[in-house]
């Protein structure tokens, strides 16, 4: 039977080669075995190195980084390292007025503790503003506001 087109029909399909368009002459990417190994790359040794520089003999320094955790200040005392002269320390208190301690007296002056009792909160280190200071080199390393 003839193609109804004209076109002869082929006698077998085209190679692998000729479907894919491979040069057989190109160089291969892969190792080719030679002869006397076995095409499964068994006899094949490729370098160790392969696509690597070859190892330096240099020394590694290692820098070791010790992480402190942010230190939270409320109206106790806290052990920690000063950042300042570097020693392990409790810190000192000492107690300032603040917000609380303002608005706490004319919270009393409004309901009517002129005579001297709204004064009271002054005197009050829980109504107090806490600063946080080294007792070896008296820095302030932090602070607790009431409000």
């Amino acid at each position: 039977m003839a193609a109804p087109s004209g076109n002869p029909v082929p006698s077998a399909p085209p190679s692998y080669e000729e479907a894919v368009g491979i040069n057989m002459n190109y160089p291969h990417p892969y190792p080719v075995p030679g002869p006397g190994q076995k095409p499964d790359g068994k006899g094949m040794n490729p370098s160790p190195y392969m696509g690597q520089p070859p190892p330096a003999n240099n020394p590694i320094t290692v820098q070791t980084v010790y992480v402190q955790q942010p230190v939270v200040f409320y109206d106790r005392p806290v052990q920690m390292s000063c950042p300042s002269c570097n020693q392990v320390i409790v810190t000192r208190l000492s107690y300032d007025s603040g917000a609380l301690t303002w608005l706490s007296c004319g919270g009393l002056c409004l309901l009517g503790c002129v005579a001297g009792c709204c004064l009271i909160p002054f005197c009050i280190d829980a109504l107090k503003d806490v600063d946080h200071t080294c007792p070896k080199c008296s820095a302030l390393l932090g602070s607790y506001k009431r409000l």
